[in-house]
């Protein structure tokens, strides 16, 4: 890849009809290295590459012929369980994990369970029903919670019917933190 990056240099620049003197002008690196990047004799750095794509006003991925990004979209097979469909928005194992969630009806009687990790669920649609310890909490969309699952815990739809929400789960000690406006104080007086 590198052995390629002289030329592509030297044919940029000549596209650009600018010569080594005017790109060393407008850069600050010497006429003669930027002849010995174009030539192969010099090996490219950082330091020599981004005044050059500032000059020519290119990406420096351009620059070094950098691979196109492959398709980022993630494309995982959703997973049936126990009447819930989880879709995993997260490729590699281990470490934070992400998955959007839906469970049309309430298919299980609520029975708290605890593990190692942390949890943050985010409402879509629907209401979800979260019991948490001595907590009975039932959220709305947009609604988020958070909860170390060493508690014991259990949520799913209410009665009322199905529910769709994302939720990341991360080993103990990886935390998602909701940022929130604390409240209002009331003013007295």
């Amino acid at each position: 890849m590198l052995a390629e990056v002289g030329p592509r240099l030297r044919r940029l620049r000549k596209e650009r009809g600018a010569t080594l003197a005017g790109l060393s002008e407008v850069t600050g690196i010497s006429v003669s290295t930027l002849s010995r990047l174009e030539s192969g004799q010099r090996r490219p750095s950082l330091e020599l590459l981004l005044p050059i794509a500032r000059a020519h006003q290119v990406p420096l991925d351009e620059l070094v012929g950098a691979p196109p990004v492959g398709d980022p979209r993630v494309r995982a097979e959703p997973i049936e369980r126990r009447g819930r469909t989880m879709v995993p928005l997260t490729r590699q194992p281990g470490g934070l994990q992400a998955y959007k969630i839906v469970i049309p009806k309430l298919t299980e009687v609520p029975e708290q369970r605890t593990h190692e990790g942390y949890e943050w669920l985010y409402v879509l649609g629907g209401k979800l029903r979260l019991l948490l310890a001595d907590h009975d909490v039932v959220l709305g969309p947009g609604e988020a919670a958070e909860f170390d699952t060493r508690l014991p815990h259990w949520f799913g739809p209410t009665e009322e019917g199905g529910v769709e929400f994302l939720s990341l789960f991360g080993p103990q000690g990886e935390r998602m933190h909701v940022r929130a406006k604390p409240a209002r104080a009331e003013r007295k007086g």
